[in-house]
């Protein structure tokens, strides 16, 4: 059965702090063992520590805590990209993944995009996630090609581009805010 969730917009300093607790945890659990504690290090400071973060919501990305009884236990952040809604996390506690809880992410990210008169939702993957690419295929996503990105520090992401196209999406014209 899946638990009670809700979705708050990361605004204030401690929400932020909360997200990239929570960013260091998760990363550290599942990502070490993909891309190694170096570059995992590396990606928490420069992409998902709080000074990150508040840089990114400046920008204009969208920050949502994904929470269980009013418990932050994951996050996303997404943003939108002419007429795809574009998310680049969506991350749960280990402890709170196949409850159905991203799932239900997943609907409440399309009726953002469908908000925004999006027709698609994109998000890159890293390619030996195996476990996140089945997620995903399952939920309707279709992988495409695949992508190297140089981030510095001599790391590269090397993820593949995966696209889910939206039906009956309502146009909108007026670029209003995602959340």
């Amino acid at each position: 059965m899946t638990p009670e969730v809700s979705f708050t917009v990361v605004k204030t300093p401690p929400e932020v702090a909360r997200v990239a607790e929570l960013a260091g945890i998760i990363w550290k659990e599942h990502y070490i063992p993909i891309i190694g504690k170096a570059q995992v290090d590396y990606m928490l400071e420069k992409f998902q520590s709080a000074p990150a973060i508040e840089k990114q919501l400046v920008e204009g990305i969208c920050y949502v805590s994904i929470k269980t009884d009013g418990i932050t236990q994951g996050y996303m952040a997404f943003e939108r990209q002419g007429k795809t809604l574009f998310l680049s996390k969506i991350y749960l506690l280990d402890s709170f993944r196949g409850l159905g809880i991203g799932k239900v992410a997943m609907s409440f990210l399309e009726e953002k995009a469908h908000a925004l008169g999006c027709k698609q939702i994109a998000l890159t993957v890293n390619k030996y996630n195996n476990q996140s690419i089945n997620a995903y295929l399952r939920l309707g996503f279709e992988k495409k090609e695949g992508k190297i990105t140089d981030i510095g520090g001599g790391f590269v992401m090397d993820d593949y581009l995966m696209v889910k196209l939206l039906k009956n999406t309502p146009c909108d014209a007026t670029g209003s805010s995602p959340v």
